[in-house]
């Protein structure tokens, strides 16, 4: 459970204590949260005391009488919109005031109850103005996390773009100088070279236009039987001219059908992002083994390689965006730290478990485990 602070400020005795007993073991929650909310009341009598208790801790809300010894709420009030305009301030007020309240309302208070009132109007009251509190906080955080999210994507871009490119421009300016003659056959290195930067950038690109896809959800998704020994066998032959370049083979061991409610293409993405960072991440020579089968109630596929492996504490980062494991074994591998991330957000999209083991110099089994519903559920359109 989750407490917030709440700063009752009233010059009347009668009334903080009276806030404080109908808020003791008051709690709210709210579909868009995952706990309850209870709340910390602390009290001040003046206007001068209630900013000192901001100054040091600022509260959540703020229960602010205007008629105050001293300064008064309206100057308590100008003090929170200026230094701490996060704090929310609910106005108490006499119904001989309430063109009071009105204004305070227009000059930055959430809201304003009148007193006398009743336990369960004050409830009410501080249940909308917590509700309020709860999704500027939800909105603050998303902004700051959506600059995070730009700033890692620009910081990756940049790197990811930024060395291929020079390179690429670098060979075209040998080649417009003709520094290697003026046959064409030795300019074909160079072009070779230029080629897979650009397929590099190609990969970046695209990785990122499918997690702004399944992000943003507008790409159309045709949900129909699918079989992913299929899609599978289609991955295996499109990872295939990779594989033969790093000295990787790559087996699929699904013979029989194994058909899932999907869309095609998230399951396309899945395995090719999974099977691509197998032979990325292997060593000459290795191996990459793909399995599709069905385990009860679930399909399973499971991409097993010989590679580098992972470091236990490492795995629970794989899946965030923009992250790529520090190794020294895959300091010469290009990517965009997306893939995994992708493959996380496709299996949250159907319901999936995904299990990952690794050992250090010896490789790395991915399985995910997607559900198959019955034909009870299929009848039903589930």
């Amino acid at each position: 459970m989750e407490s917030i602070d709440l700063l009752v400020v009233d010059d009347e005795p009668g009334i903080r204590s009276g806030i404080e007993r109908i808020l003791r073991n008051f709690t709210v929650s709210f579909p868009f949260i995952d706990e309850e909310i209870s709340y910390n009341v602390i009290m001040a009598a003046t206007g001068e005391e209630a900013i000192d208790i901001i100054k040091q801790k600022p509260p959540a809300i703020v229960l602010l009488d205007n008629k105050l010894p001293g300064i008064q709420g309206v100057d308590v009030l100008d003090y929170i919109n200026s230094n701490v305009p996060n704090v929310l301030v609910m106005m108490i007020t006499s119904y001989a005031s309430l063109d009071l309240a009105v204004k305070a309302t227009n000059i930055g208070a959430y809201d304003f109850v009148p007193k006398p009132f009743t336990p369960q109007e004050l409830k009410t009251s501080v249940e909308n103005i917590t509700k309020h509190y709860l999704l500027r906080r939800m909105t603050r955080k998303l902004h700051r996390e959506g600059k995070q999210v730009r700033f890692q994507f620009l910081t990756v871009l940049s790197h990811e773009l930024k060395s291929p490119l020079n390179a690429v421009e670098g060979y075209l300016k040998m080649m417009q100088n003709k520094e290697a003659g003026d046959s064409i056959d030795g300019y074909m290195e160079f072009i070779d070279r230029s080629l897979a930067r650009v397929k590099s950038m190609r990969g970046l690109i695209m990785d990122l236009l499918d997690l702004t896809h399944i992000e943003s959800d507008k790409r159309s998704r045709t949900l129909r039987e699918i079989d992913l020994t299929l899609v599978a066998r289609t991955s295996v032959e499109t990872m295939m001219p990779m594989a033969i370049q790093r000295d990787v083979t790559i087996t699929l061991d699904a013979d029989e059908p194994q058909v899932v409610l999907a869309d095609s293409d998230d399951m396309e993405i899945l395995f090719n992002n999974l099977i691509s960072n197998a032979v990325k991440y292997n060593v000459s020579g290795g191996w990459v083994k793909c399995k599709v089968l069905r385990e009860k109630s679930f399909v399973c596929i499971c991409v097993s390689d010989s590679g580098i492996g992972i470091e236990q504490e490492d795995i629970s980062k794989l899946f965030n965006e923009f992250t790529r494991i520090k190794n020294p074994m895959s300091k010469g591998v290009s990517g965009s730290g997306l893939g995994l991330s992708i493959v996380k957000r496709i299996a949250e999209m159907y319901g999936a478990e995904i299990k990952v083991e690794s050992t250090p110099g010896k490789g790395s089994t991915f399985s995910i485990f997607i559900p198959v519903p019955s034909v009870d559920q299929l009848n039903e359109g589930i």
